[in-house]
């Protein structure tokens, strides 16, 4: 009997030690979740630790931050899965067609939970080390279950430096204790707040975009497990509740049947568990599924069951607040929400993982073999290798298959550039991206000319088709093509006459070209270029070409050796040329041939700005040309010495307190000694109310009274409609991001490098004359522009004669206007060389 005691007693001492081995979140820190915010280093302490005490618990690192801090997911199964652990991935990936081999249906399903891609919905990674304790966790008999037929993802934070940002300053602002009173300091963040990462970027608009680092990790694994569901965690409003799918409309219409009962199949799950608690929420209301990258969409369009969560909070909320009914909003509660739809998306993936794998497979063989809409093949021109690259490496980073064709022939295609259906020659040059391989869906998102709508009323811009945003030639076909793998045009190698050549002399057509610029200026290399077209050596070069002369250059220790090396360091097919005479337009001596003064850079940044017009400015200056800028804020803006720069860019933004009566004058002085101004979008709307500037919102009677009419319209809707109607009666007044084609004139330097039209990403219904005295460089002439996307109609009647860019010369100075932001979230391509014109061509 003693023996038998013997043996409980020693079977209880183990269950204990294997139970209390792994600490939980609020034993480890020392301190209850929902206490106070965790910091990143002690939120990766906790993962480590809990990888390292649990041997079925994965922790990899897949990179860093702009700020360098690590970033991480943590795979979790049961023991026998874990064993097999890459096996399950491969199956995953053969499964969806993009490795080789048999796929086995071994109704395990994958689980990817993202949390905290906006850095100041801080709850959302005090979540991922609970639901990471509780799945690993022996007592929690229900995930040990679960995880029998389950991987789960967890991914702690998407935006460390956002994060950080809000948790730091939240420190700072809050005082012994919390103050739940909204009007307190700590429930009001400064200016840029916590939700964009580094270079102040929304992440969560970046994810097929892929500009930023932090995506272009995370992207890089999630392709690796390509999972069957995946949940973004966010917050929202303090006054609003819960959200968790379904969706809302517009779907786009390559998600399937599936995709939208099975949210369905989850929200009533997650339903469920807050109906037994009490708790607030709502469903198919404003989060929509059709721009396509968000943390939900993108992961839709690669198969999987794509889905926002969001809980009321967000920046304001801090450790608790009072809401507008009174309540108070702890984060505790925070985290209690989004904990359960945590566990809750487990539970359902469980419980459906063979439904789930079954029907993953089917979404990739079935889109594969019978790609959804009209068009089955598209051609990209090959005209600009550069951008062509550029391009490539889009598709490598999502793997989308390309090629070139097998053979040449004359095909009818739907032009993108005229939106009409036309003939053309087929080269052997040509991309061809077939809509028959595993990657179909996302192929269609992301090329299509025009996105269908199934409802107007939607979250976020509805255009964005790749031949539009980088300015490339293309058609798509009702067709399939065969292809052969894929060589883009081979540049020309640099050919130099000399050892010592009179000039060297480089092409401007491209993004890589500025950056081959920009390094030159840092060398302090002195550069020309020429304003006219003109012909050398029996070859054409177009205005804007860079013209690298020796003279003026003696004094640069190994000019010859620092050209020729960066050219290779950015493949630029440098040509050398023995003489200044030209065959045909003007010698490299005259003054049509300018002399690129280094421009010294001042960018605004502070209250009153937008941070992610800045933040795009900031990330083109430092991570792609890296050309140095000075960043100025505006609180101690009008104190500095600008006569220190020569180029000040104002980003988008409201100017009103920074460009006063007293220094709006003192700003157009330096203007016209010689300063070059760049007005973002809303930035124009200063000189437009100011008499000293050529710039107006209207130009004539016509356009005022087009103006007035959709005003007009607003208030008789309002009278007329039902208060359930108003939201879409608005619709009729609004451009929600749609692509004009505009009329570009190419022979002034904003224009250098591009055709006789551009290809612009309208976001706002704002309306700027064409310029009286300047020089209207590209403009909107009507409503039939508009190329993809929705704008209202009442808009697209007074659209007409609108500025988009223009340069008005003051003195010796300049003001460039540019009225839509071509440096877009820093996805539209099609802008970056137009910018570049402005900051380095212009005025010189």
């Amino acid at each position: 009997m003693k023996r038998f005691y013997f043996f409980i007693l020693i079977f209880l001492l183990i269950q204990t030690s294997v139970i209390s081995q792994t600490k939980s979140p609020s034993d480890y820190l020392g301190y209850q979740l929902g206490e106070r915010f965790t910091f990143h280093y002690k939120v990766v302490e906790y993962f480590n630790y809990v990888a390292g005490k649990n041997n079925n618990v994965k922790l990899e690192k897949y990179g860093e931050t702009y700020e360098h801090r690590p970033l991480y997911t943590a795979v979790i199964t049961s023991p026998e899965n874990f064993s097999k652990l890459e096996e399950i991935r491969k199956n995953q990936l053969r499964s969806a067609g993009i490795e080789k081999g048999d796929f086995h249906n071994n109704s395990i399903s994958i689980v990817w939970l993202s949390y905290n891609v906006h850095g100041n919905e801080a709850v959302s990674t005090e979540v991922a080390m609970k639901t990471l304790y509780e799945l690993v966790n022996p007592e929690n008999k229900q995930a040990q279950k679960w995880l029998k037929n389950t991987v789960v993802i967890i991914d702690p934070c998407l935006n460390p430096d956002g994060r950080e940002r809000y948790v730091n300053w939240y420190y700072q602002k809050v005082g012994r204790t919390y103050n739940p009173d909204p009007n307190a300091t700590e429930h009001h963040e400064i200016w840029p707040g916590g939700r964009p990462n580094h270079y102040l970027f929304d992440l969560n608009r970046d994810w097929v975009w892929a500009t930023q680092v932090e995506t272009q990790q995370r992207i890089k694994v999630y392709n690796q497990w390509m999972p069957n569901i995946h949940v973004d965690f966010h917050e929202q409003s303090v006054d609003s509740p819960y959200y968790f799918a379904p969706g809302a409309k517009p779907f786009h219409e390559v998600t399937t049947q599936f995709q939208r009962d099975f949210q369905t199949v989850v929200g009533k799950n997650n339903a469920r568990y807050f109906d037994k608690n009490g708790w607030l929420y709502f469903t198919k209301e404003e989060f929509d599924l059709l721009y396509p990258s968000y943390g939900d969409t993108y992961p839709t369009f690669n198969g999987a069951i794509g889905m926002t969560y969001e809980q009321g909070g967000s920046g304001r909320a801090g450790l608790g607040i009072i809401n507008r009914e009174g309540d108070e909003l702890k984060l505790i509660d925070r985290i209690n929400h989004h904990f359960t739809t945590s566990m809750s998306t487990i539970e359902i993936a469980s419980e459906h993982a063979g439904e789930l794998t079954k029907e993953f497979h089917k979404y990739f063989t079935e889109s594969e073999n019978h790609p959804k809409g009209p068009y089955k093949t598209y051609v990209i021109r090959n005209t600009n290798t550069d951008r062509i690259k550029s391009l490539t490496d889009l598709l490598d980073r999502h793997h989308i298959l390309y090629g070139n064709p097998k053979t040449t022939k004359t095909l009818k295609g739907f032009r993108y550039s005229t939106k009409k259906t036309e003939k053309f020659s087929l080269s052997d040059k040509d991309m061809v991206i077939s809509a028959y391989q595993p990657k179909s869906n996302l192929v269609k998102v992301l090329f299509e000319p025009v996105t269908k709508l199934n409802d107007t009323l939607t979250y976020d811009i509805t255009a964005w088709a790749l031949p539009y945003a980088r300015g490339l030639e293309a058609y798509a076909l009702t067709t399939r093509l065969d292809t052969k793998a894929f060589q883009n045009t081979q540049r020309e190698t640099p050919k130099y006459e000399s050892e010592k050549p009179y000039a060297y002399l480089n092409k401007w057509n491209s993004i890589n070209d500025v950056e081959y610029l920009s390094a030159l200026l840092q060398k302090k290399i002195k550069v020309r270029f020429s304003q006219k077209a003109f012909s050398i050596n029996g070859k054409n070069y177009k205005p804007g070409t860079l013209i690298i002369t020796r003279a003026r250059n003696q004094k640069v220790k190994e000019f010859d050796r620092i050209v020729r090396e960066l050219a290779e360091k950015y493949k630029r097919p440098l040509k050398s040329v023995q003489t200044g005479m030209v065959d045909s337009g003007k010698d490299f001596g005259s003054g049509e041939v300018s002399y690129l003064k280094k421009p010294k850079i001042a960018l605004l940044s502070g209250e009153g700005i937008n941070s992610l017009s800045f933040g795009a400015l900031w990330h083109f200056f430092e991570q792609q040309i890296k050309y140095p800028v000075t960043v100025i804020d505006t609180h101690y803006f009008n104190s500095i010495d600008l006569n220190k720069y020569n180029v000040l860019i104002l980003p988008n933004g409201s100017y009103g307190e920074v460009l006063n009566k007293k220094s709006l004058p003192q700003l157009l002085s330096w203007i016209r000694k010689g300063g070059k101004v760049i007005a973002i979008n809303g930035a124009i709307s200063v000189f437009a109310g100011s008499k000293n500037f050529d710039i107006s919102v209207y130009e004539d009677e016509k356009t005022k009274k087009a103006a007035e009419k959709v005003k007009d319209s607003v208030k008789k809707q309002m009278r007329l409609r039902s208060y359930n109607e108003l939201e879409r009666s608005y619709l009729s007044n609004l451009i929600t991001g749609s692509v004009f084609k505009i009329h570009l004139d190419n022979t002034n330097p904003l224009g250098f490098g591009n055709g006789d039209f551009y290809y612009t990403l309208k976001q706002g219904s704002r309306r700027f004359a064409y310029l009286k005295e300047g020089y209207n460089v590209g403009i909107i002439k009507d409503g039939s522009e508009l190329i993809s996307g929705f704008a209202g109609k009442n808009i697209l009647k007074s659209i007409e004669k609108s500025l988009v860019y223009g340069v008005e010369s003051k003195g010796k100075g300049e003001l460039i206007y540019l009225v839509d932001d071509p440096l877009f979230r820093s996805f539209w391509e099609n802008g970056k060389l137009l910018f570049s014109n402005a900051v380095f061509m212009v005025g010189q």
